[in-house]
């Protein structure tokens, strides 16, 4: 017997809307007669205990630093299975976006730094316009259809990947609040207790289950980013088959995780972190360096990053072009790298304690994203699907 499909609904094209769709709602109610119930909502106090252990956080930080976690979970498990049986499996296929990822986080935090000044708070955000949305950047690439090719949103999506492991890894050595070493060591003895329970045991959804909440308490403990969590358990689940006739585990996973993801983590998270009140900021913020840096750094540096990175590997042979896929679509592909949202708001949260800063990067968060969209669309949407060789011209 087959396996069940997903449900034609669960598209690229449609979640990219609904993302969209709770992005602005959450905009619009903040700015609303209606903002109190957003705000009040918004810090409401969420008290868990388990014996002597609890936590005491407002709502949005269950969101942030608890529902994320199956966000890089479903992370891990694209990067797993990409590298053991997908586009990533060779070196060469890893090279292109892993460099691409890495020159397009460098050059936007760069341009940030050189805009931000000498100001230390402000020089706190450089990580902002590091990050690229890949939820939304391949739900504006599905309105496009057959204009961009498979081998274009495979290596948007392996850039992607290795964009976010690099913004966590950012968040957790540049914005944790200093590293405590006997959690630090409880989390990672509770890593090497994982590694043998799904390695060498009987496979338990349940043990790793138990495993995962315990790490994630102990990261965040320890003063890392607890979405670090998701991507350390996803490289842990198998990747074989536990019973006949049954789909891999990871895929089992991967399969039920990302409708929740995509239709309640992503949406909530978009909800309560584009809620920017705007009444009390004026055009004149736009023009901060903040703001500036973001923008500048989002729309121009992230793509000029992604594209010296291709082009100097390019020149050494590890080329990614194909007869299908040219500069253009390459271009275009890098344009669109500078749609951040998720990590970059998540980011703006972390980096700076004023909130009218908070409230004005996560407003150049937003414009900038949509004139990187607008700028990859145009160019995305010019032309044929592929940019074809010319036929060689015959003497006259």
């Amino acid at each position: 017997m087959k396996p069940k499909q997903p449900p034609t609904l669960d598209t690229a094209r449609t979640t990219g809307i609904v993302l969209i769709v709770t992005m602005l709602v959450g905009f619009g109610w903040a700015n609303s007669s209606w903002q109190e119930i957003y705000q009040s909502v918004h810090h409401l106090p969420v008290h868990i205990r388990f014996g002597p252990f609890g936590l005491d956080r407002p709502l949005v930080w269950w969101i942030n630093e608890g529902l994320m976690v199956l966000f890089f979970l479903l992370v891990g498990l694209a990067i797993k299975r990409e590298v053991l049986s997908g586009h990533l499996s060779s070196w060469r296929a890893v090279a292109v976006p892993a460099v691409a990822a890495i020159a397009g986080m460098l050059v936007p935090a760069a341009i940030y730094l050189a805009l931000a000044g000498s100001d230390p708070s402000l020089r706190a955000g450089w990580a902002i316009p590091t990050a690229t949305d890949i939820v939304l950047v391949l739900g504006l690439l599905a309105f496009l259809g057959d204009r961009v090719p498979a081998s274009l949103k495979i290596f948007l999506t392996a850039l992607a990947i290795f964009d976010d492991i690099g913004a966590v890894l950012v968040i957790g050595l540049f914005y944790g609040h200093g590293f405590a070493l006997g959690p630090l060591l409880f989390a990672l003895a509770t890593m090497v207790v994982a590694v043998v329970a799904t390695r060498f045991l009987r496979f338990s959804w349940s043990a790793l289950v138990i495993l995962s909440i315990v790490l994630w308490a102990a990261i965040l403990q320890a003063g890392i980013e607890g979405a670090i969590t998701g991507v350390l358990i996803g490289l842990l689940v198998p990747f074989e088959q536990t019973r006949p006739n049954r789909k891999r585990s990871l895929v089992r996973l991967e399969t039920a995780l990302k409708p929740w993801v995509f239709w309640v983590v992503v949406p909530v998270f978009a909800l309560f972190n584009t809620g920017i009140n705007i009444s009390t900021l004026g055009m004149a913020a736009l023009f901060e360096p903040a703001a500036q840096g973001i923008i500048l750094a989002l729309v121009l540096g992230k793509p000029l990053g992604i594209l010296g990175g291709v082009w100097v590997l390019d020149h050494m042979g590890l080329t990614i072009r194909t007869p299908a896929m040219g500069w253009r679509h390459i271009i275009g592909a890098s344009l669109l790298a500078g749609v951040g949202f998720t990590m970059s708001v998540f980011i703006a949260s972390i980096a700076f304690s004023e909130h009218d800063l908070v409230t004005t990067s996560k407003l150049a968060i937003l414009i900038a994203s949509f004139v990187a969209a607008l700028l990859g669309l145009s160019v995305l949407g010019l032309g044929p699907t592929a940019d074809k060789p010319q036929p060689p011209s015959t003497p006259s």
